[in-house]
């Protein structure tokens, strides 16, 4: 796919120095005014726009500037708007990210520095299209509920869309918060029983001595209080879904009552000699270890084979590169619109708290903050503190500097690039889709050996 980015710079020099730090696979759009920088908007679509504010006919202020981010932003709201400023004109970029630009970059340029800011809007607007095809296409991975685009949860995304078409009975695991139960669903939503029941009960939430008629259906005078016949959750999943949430809960005398019907197909209601045969698609989950259940006889062997012919692994949050910004961001959109706040944004010093904390309750624990976030925000920037996560000063708090994550990520690039490429310059500039002078100049810089012998990092 091709990547589009539209430089907005009125200087004409300054103008050909940004065009010519960028590699011959971006295909790089300039314009001088707003008139023009409109034009280019709509004829090439950027995904990326850097926009210097001093424009004519007022380049010593910001008001063209201004007015020119607020018109990309309602006609194109998806595009990733970079504001270029002066070293000292930091009011006016914490204003243009206010508005909604997606970050900003401080003159004199610096071509290191500009194309890691622009690649990091282009990866950006990537991962929110990539969001959106989860959401909205027919085929690919049209998963209600699931936002993603870490390559963890994508293979879990690929694996559930190839498994939901057939009857397979399906043990879900991960962590409590993960979204075991939305993939559940997703599982019935895109088989051939979506128009049917999805039966939905949690084996830890209902006392033993009650389960099993929750589960399997009664027959009147079968117990005390039973005036009545009652169908159980499996029974009246006939045709459907029925999804036992934390299976690994489940006393142990009903496993063995659970795997004749999973053998069977039939239910023995309590206080009934009568089998009822029933049509039903089995999904089960549990944030618990089977096999550690197993060796500790908390759990039958043959249940488990029975109920896990494929297991989905759900990763948690901590585990999805990418994922937990991506979420975040989503919620934000999601919950903004259903609070009236939909202006809101994430200030740097909390997209860097949301990055780099653990989230232990992964999802749900997420949704819980960031909707506390969008109540108490008093602005129209969203802190750490509003997310109740440790800001840069706080102990515990992942400490980024930009210049470091920058290197960092630079020098693993490098050390990647020539590795795959047997250390041969040629090869690895292309990579990493800079010329070769620039590769050597980086090497220097990062005091990298470029010899075969290079130890890897």
């Amino acid at each position: 796919m091709t990547r589009r980015l539209l430089i907005v710079e009125d200087d004409p020099g300054l103008q050909s120095q940004m065009r010519w730090c960028f590699s011959e696979d971006l295909e790089v759009t300039t314009a001088s005014d707003r008139e023009t920088a409109l034009a280019a908007l709509r004829r090439e679509e950027p995904d990326v726009v850097t926009l210097d504010l001093g424009l004519p006919p007022d380049p010593g202020g910001a008001t063209e500037g201004f007015a020119l981010l607020e018109e990309i932003l309602r006609l194109s709201p998806m595009t990733k708007v970079i504001v270029v400023t002066g070293r000292e004109d930091k009011e006016n970029a914490v204003r243009a990210i206010g508005m909604g630009a997606s970050d900003f970059y401080q003159k004199p340029l610096d071509a290191d520095i500009l194309n890691f800011v622009v690649n990091r809007a282009f990866r950006l607007a990537e991962l929110e299209k990539e969001n959106q095809a989860l959401a909205h296409q027919g085929n690919g991975t049209n998963i209600k509920g699931i936002i993603a685009a870490s390559p963890q949860m994508m293979a879990v995304c690929r694996t559930l869309e190839k498994v939901a078409p057939t009857d397979v009975t399906t043990l879900i695991t991960g962590e409590t918060g993960t979204g075991k139960e939305v993939l559940a669903r997703a599982l019935h939503d895109l088989s051939p029983r979506a128009g049917n029941v999805f039966a939905a009960i949690n084996c830890a939430a209902i006392p033993e001595n009650l389960l099993e008629s929750e589960l399997f259906g009664f027959e009147k005078g079968s117990f005390t209080g039973a005036t009545q016949a009652k169908k159980g959750k499996i029974e009246s999943a006939n045709g459907g879904t029925l999804f036992l949430d934390e299976i690994g809960d489940m006393p142990m005398p009903l496993q063995a009552k659970l795997l004749r019907f999973l053998q069977e197909r039939v239910v023995d209601r309590v206080g009934s000699v009568k089998p009822i045969p029933v049509d039903v698609r089995v999904v089960c989950a549990t944030h618990r270890n089977v096999q550690q259940l197993i060796e500790s006889g908390d759990f039958r062997e043959d249940l488990y084979y029975r109920i896990s012919e494929i297991t989905l692994d759900v990763p948690s949050v901590r585990e999805r590169d990418g994922d937990a910004l991506v979420i975040a961001q989503s919620l934000l959109k999601s919950l903004g619109k259903t609070m009236d706040r939909q202006n809101l944004t994430f200030s740097e010093d909390a997209i860097n708290a949301i990055s780099g904390y653990a989230w232990p309750g992964n999802v749900r624990e997420m949704i819980n903050k960031v909707k506390r976030a969008t109540i108490m925000a008093d602005g129209k920037r969203i802190t750490s503190e509003d997310l109740e996560l440790p800001g840069s000063d706080e102990p515990g708090a992942c400490h980024l500097n930009l210049r470091q994550v920058r290197e960092q990520a630079e020098r693993k690039a490098i050390m990647q690039a020539l590795q795959t490429s047997g250390f041969n310059m040629t090869q690895a500039s292309r990579l990493l889709g800079v010329t070769r002078p620039t590769l050597y100049n980086l090497t220097d810089k990062y005091k990298i050996d470029t010899s075969a012998e290079a130890p890897e990092i």
